[in-house]
């Protein structure tokens, strides 16, 4: 029976064995990539200046982003977003309007790579939209101490997000990173040419490179150093609330995944020892009732054949 149960643990520890291994080399590299069925809101919230002569205004953006899973496959995955900036004086502007409460309206369609998030432009995902590069909407996952590109849609390029430490929002820690563009040559509205600055702070969730809060300073001028448009605005505490939500779910969920090889390792090691030492037990035992058996065999035969000579004498 130690035997049997010998060979039973150490088929279990073979097992988890297996199991440890996949979660060191496999696993993780499904898990940590972006989902196919992104469908979010992230709102904005700040005050807008129509320059020299207008004043300053409460403005509100959304940008819905939502993923195309018919145009995504395994490796990379598709993204169509829909921006829109509009002034808010009483607090109770619709989402966007085409009246004169607009100030911007955006569509955008752009490809990342599910893991490292930097974008790909392959006519098969994106068709004629315009390329871009370097991150676009998210971080890598196991985000790096380091400066990244980052896509900056006004200018038409990626810009460097460098990395400025680490900071708690609402009590999670992220990592701070800050784009700085300073009077870049930009098109500043439809068919307008100027010149483009903006500060950009994103608070990065490291595990999973979603951007928890972001806020901005962005000002448009014309050529002729003539402001434009002044915004200053940053994420609504509804969406950092939300976004902290769900940077806790996936976190914990992750860290189960890199928990994982510890655990099974771990039990496959205990599963293993114990096995061999029922299994060389139950062995030993085997060989010590053998010949206990073969001696009282022989003794009895010995006995037998003194008794049948006794009885001929």
């Amino acid at each position: 029976m130690r035997r049997i149960i010998g060979l039973v643990s150490m088929g279990l520890a073979g097992f988890l064995i297996v199991t440890c291994v996949l979660a060191i080399l496999y696993i993780p590299g499904q898990v940590q990539k972006t989902p196919l069925d992104t469908d979010s809101y992230t709102r904005l919230a700040g005050n807008a200046a129509v320059l020299p002569s207008g004043g300053g205004a409460p403005v509100r953006a959304v940008s819905h982003t939502v993923a195309n899973g018919k145009a995504s496959d395994g490796d990379v995955v598709v993204f169509d977003t829909f921006t829109c900036l509009v002034t808010d004086e009483g607090g109770s502007a619709p989402d966007c309007s085409d009246d004169d409460t607009l100030v911007t309206a955006t569509t955008d369609r752009f490809a990342t790579d599910r893991h490292t998030a930097v974008a790909v432009n392959d006519e098969k995902y994106i068709g004629d939209a315009e390329p871009h590069e370097g991150l676009v909407n998210k971080f890598p996952f196991n985000v790096e101490k380091k400066t990244y590109p980052f896509w900056d849609g006004v200018v038409g390029r990626s810009v460097p997000a460098e990395f400025k430490g680490e900071e708690k929002v609402n009590g999670w820690n992220t990592y701070k990173f800050v784009i700085d563009v300073k009077d870049e040559p930009a098109e500043i509205s439809d068919g307008i040419q100027g010149t483009y600055s903006s500060l950009k702070t994103m608070y990065i969730d490291p595990r999973t490179g979603s951007i928890i809060k972001q806020t901005e300073q962005q000002l448009r001028a014309l050529d002729d150093g003539t402001p434009v448009l002044e915004l200053d605005f940053g994420f609504t505490d509804k969406t950092v609330a939300a976004n902290i939500k769900d940077a806790k779910d996936n976190d914990s969920s992750l860290g189960a995944v890199e928990k994982l090889p510890w655990i099974t390792g771990i039990a496959g090691l205990l599963a293993l020892i114990a096995g061999l030492v029922l299994f060389l037990g139950g062995r030993r035992d085997t060989a010590t009732h053998a010949p206990e058996s073969a001696y009282e065999s022989t003794s009895l035969d010995i006995f037998d054949d003194g008794e049948r000579r006794s009885r001929r004498d």
